[in-house]
C-alpha cells in the first residue's frame, strides 16, 4: 500500500505492507536514529514523536501514522535538550540517546521544571544500556533551566 507520511516537516510517499511497523519505514527513509533493540516496546530506542507524543516505532503499524506529524531526532535543530545532553555528557554508546532526547523534549513541554522524581517517571520507558542515568537526569535538569 502507498502511504503519505509527514516526517520532520517533510512529506514522503512510501510503499509499505499493511502489517509493517513504522520503525522499518523510517529506517528505509534513512532515519538511523529510530533503532530497533527489544522489538516489544520496552526499551525506548525506537521512540518517535507522533503528533507530539512519544510512541514506539517497533510497535506502531506504519499505516496508523498516516495523517500524523512524525518527528525524529534528525528533525531537531539545536534543541535545548540536545545541547544539554552534550553539555552533561549524558551518553556513552549513544544508542538510547535519540529516544531519551525525544522523550525528554515532550516531558519538558508538559512539565517545564520537573523534579528529579518527575524526570525519572517521565523517562521510565527508556532504558540506557550503559547506565548513564545520573548524567541523563542532569541533562534534563539543564534543559529545564534553559
Amino acid at each position: 500500500m502507498r502511504l503519505a507520511l509527514r516526517v520532520n516537516a517533510s512529506r514522503y510517499e512510501v510503499e509499505a505492507r499493511p502489517d509493517e511497523r513504522l520503525l522499518g519505514v523510517l529506517n528505509r527513509l534513512g532515519l538511523a536514529s529510530v533503532r530497533e533493540t527489544c522489538g516489544v516496546g520496552v526499551c525506548g530506542a525506537c521512540t518517535v514523536l507522533l503528533d507530539g507524543e512519544p510512541v514506539s516505532g517497533c510497535l506502531l503499524l506504519a499505516p496508523l501514522a498516516e495523517g500524523g506529524e512524525l518527528e525524529t531526532v534528525e528533525g531537531l535543530t539545536e534543541h535545548p535538550v540536545q545541547r544539554a545532553f552534550d553539555e552533561a555528557h549524558a551518553y556513552q554508546c549513544g544508542w538510547c540517546t535519540p529516544g531519551m532526547i525525544l522523550t525528554a523534549k515532550r516531558l519538558l513541554e508538559e512539565c517545564p521544571h520537573p523534579s528529579e522524581d518527575e524526570i525519572r517517571a517521565g523517562l521510565a520507558g527508556n532504558l540506557c544500556r550503559c547506565g548513564s542515568y545520573v548524567k541523563i537526569i542532569d541533562a534534563v535538569r539543564r534543559a529545564s533551566r534553559g
